[in-house]
């Protein structure tokens, strides 16, 4: 009988194994705006970015609600394997304290013509006080109701690997002026990494994208406690181009990216139609890789007495097949393809148009185009690949250790394309 009921253990366990399904961030609904998430305690990451901290470090969540009314939002915390599986571990195994508790931080606008609540969540707290284990985490926003609003991922890991990285120009002609590909290595110094082909996994990311990740590359070479990782086409990335930019400190003022502006409900920001780059000359444009800062001269608290503009996108671009969009592309929104970012045809002007509601700021932004699927070719987009495009690339190595339960985040490299070489 014993038998019977480990067999049907075994069956159950290896289902659920199945049905595992690694976690989707849930996108911020429309009346969730300038939602920012970094570490905290530093000024040097004051810009909202995929928050990837040391073990022991803080952690910040802000966002907006511009209805205003001052609604009661919860939070939870999920620990999950380097596939975004949920892991076998405990709340208690990877927190101390507990989660699904209110956010309590919050305040109202001041002096501005949107109304907005702001909200601030910061860990560790009163109720969470550390988070004890490395790996990816998930951090859920949910309503009175328990209905999830909206969700971001997070990485914590300590530095238990030497990880070091280098851009090359890639060997494949075809594409030597268009990508970047990222050569590596792995050194686990005094631990013997056991069997590593399956047991350690890199995740390679560019200017902190998760949506433009690269996965599952084994090491080529194994030299002594050291995995070089020497591929060209499969840790190669589409350059890109430099990102658009525009600051709207003081919102009444014109700038060299702001046109013109106009008065009605809200602040209007038109910004200067930008040009379609891809058959032009690369030309370097200092920017944050698609990030973006919360600022303002109207006020001295910009959380709470920054206002809400709506900034006007334009693109000088041929008019697109039926089947494809043009869309603005960002961090300001997680890098998020939705209906709101979806630019409309103006047929006499011959451009692309889009009004977004943004907090005032310094933004980067870029426009790319959408098939039907939702899918980004990154050949035919209007900002074109540019192998001398000023890219920041990110390095996590997981390794599960035998008997292991989790996939333990234990190696953080960075470098950046600046340097790159052939």
């Amino acid at each position: 009988m014993k038998s019977i009921y480990f067999f049907l253990s075994l069956i159950l366990l290896s289902t659920g194994n199945l049905l595992a399904q690694a976690a989707e961030e849930m996108p911020a609904p429309p009346f969730i705006r300038t939602v920012q998430f970094r570490e905290s305690g530093s000024l040097l990451n004051a810009q909202a970015q995929l928050p990837i901290i040391r073990l022991g470090s803080g952690l910040e969540l802000s966002f907006d609600d511009i209805i205003g009314d001052e609604a009661n939002y919860f939070y939870k915390i999920t620990h999950h394997n380097a596939d975004w599986t949920e892991s076998n571990l405990m709340r208690s195994e990877f927190m101390d304290g507990m989660d699904d508790v209110r956010i309590l931080d919050y305040e109202n606008s001041v002096a501005v013509l949107q109304l907005y609540t702001h909200y601030r969540l910061k860990i560790p707290n009163r109720n969470v006080k550390r988070l004890t284990k490395t790996g990816n985490y998930m951090l859920s926003i949910y309503n009175d109701n328990h209905e999830l609003i909206f969700s971001r991922k997070f990485m914590i890991y300590t530095p238990a690997l030497a990880v070091g990285a280098q851009v090359k120009r890639p060997r494949d002609l075809e594409f030597v002026d268009e990508k970047q590909t990222l050569r590596f290595f792995v050194d686990g110094g005094d631990d013997q990494l056991i069997n590593p082909r399956r047991n350690v996994k890199v995740v390679l990311l560019q200017n902190n994208n998760l949506k433009t990740a690269i996965t599952d590359i084994e090491p080529q070479y194994t030299i002594g406690t050291k995995l070089e990782y020497r591929y060209d086409e499969e840790t190669a990335f589409w350059a890109g181009n430099e990102f658009f930019g525009f600051e709207n400190r003081d919102f009444r003022a014109a700038t060299a990216a702001i046109q013109y502006i106009e008065v009605r409900d809200l602040y209007h920001n038109f910004l200067f139609t930008n040009p379609t780059r891809r058959d032009q000359i690369y030309t370097y444009n200092p920017d944050i890789n698609g990030n973006f800062l919360v600022t303002t001269l109207q006020g001295i608290n910009p959380e709470s007495e920054a206002e809400y503009v709506w900034i006007h996108f334009s693109l000088q671009h041929p008019k697109l097949e039926d089947d494809q969009e043009m869309h603005v592309y960002g961090n300001f929104n997680n890098y998020e393809i939705e209906k709101t970012t979806t630019m409309e045809w103006n047929e006499k002007q011959q451009i692309y148009e889009l009004p977004y509601l943004l907090k005032q700021g310094f933004y980067n932004y870029k426009y790319v185009i959408v098939d039907k699927n939702g899918e980004i070719d990154p050949q035919i987009q209007p900002g074109g690949n540019f192998w001398q495009t000023e890219n920041e690339y990110q390095i996590l190595v997981y390794y599960r250790r035998p008997g292991g339960r989790f996939d333990e985040l234990i190696g953080y490299g960075q470098t950046n394309s600046t340097d790159i070489t052939n």
